[in-house]
């Protein structure tokens, strides 16, 4: 018959019970791995704050706003996202002005938007009116029309088959939904018309403006 030896407790050596794991040892590992929720008693919610913001700034810039929403969520005190966020506006990670001017030049690029649609998404970012409205200043009135003139050059094409005043109300809507005033919509679709061979004048036949 074998015989085993057997420690104090019923431990065998080199194990841990029947099982040969070391209760000891898993809490260990556990105390050595943080919880990442702030509703852990494990949990810290300054460094939950820290690594949720590190980890959202590494994907994409945010606003001060979004990043206080997202610590929110997490179920971080009111008074951490506050200091959290304020240290880290202090070395220059939140920057809302540098955020919103970037937004701008990047939105406009992209999608052609004009300055009121930037406007109104920035504030949707919870970005302040007057850094809103100092961002979109850096659009110009001459810039902004230029990229008009390009989102309808690109669809005349697609108008071709219909009559002056259905092509002008979706070339009209194109730029309203992007957040152009009416006026330079107006002239800039009568002028690319035009050039196009379609004459069509607004006050003569103004479009029922597709907005949708």
């Amino acid at each position: 018959m074998e015989l085993r030896s057997t420690a104090p407790g019923g431990v065998t050596p080199g194990g841990a019970g029947r099982s040969g794991t070391d209760p000891g040892a898993a809490r260990r590992r556990g105390a050595a791995e943080p919880s990442g929720h702030p509703e852990d008693p494990l949990g810290d919610p300054e460094s939950v704050a820290r690594e949720t913001c590190l980890r959202l700034l590494t994907t994409r810039s945010c606003s001060r706003a979004e990043l206080a929403t997202a610590l929110t969520r997490r179920g971080v005190p009111a008074d951490v996202v506050e200091r959290v966020l304020s240290r880290f506006g202090e070395v220059g990670l939140i920057d809302d002005r540098a955020f919103a001017e970037a937004f701008v030049m990047s939105r406009h690029s992209a999608r052609g938007l004009a300055r009121r649609a930037l406007s109104a998404e920035l504030r949707q970012r919870g970005i302040d009116q007057a850094t809103a409205s100092a961002a979109v200043q850096g659009l110009d009135e001459h810039t902004e029309e230029v990229t008009a003139r390009t989102l309808v050059g690109r669809r005349l094409a697609a108008t071709a088959g219909l009559d002056p005043t259905a092509r002008a109300r979706r070339l009209v809507g194109l730029l309203a939904r992007k957040g152009y005033p009416a006026t330079l919509a107006y002239r800039v679709v009568r002028e690319e018309l035009a050039a196009d061979g379609c004459a069509w004048d607004p006050l003569e036949a103004p479009p029922d403006v597709e907005t949708e």
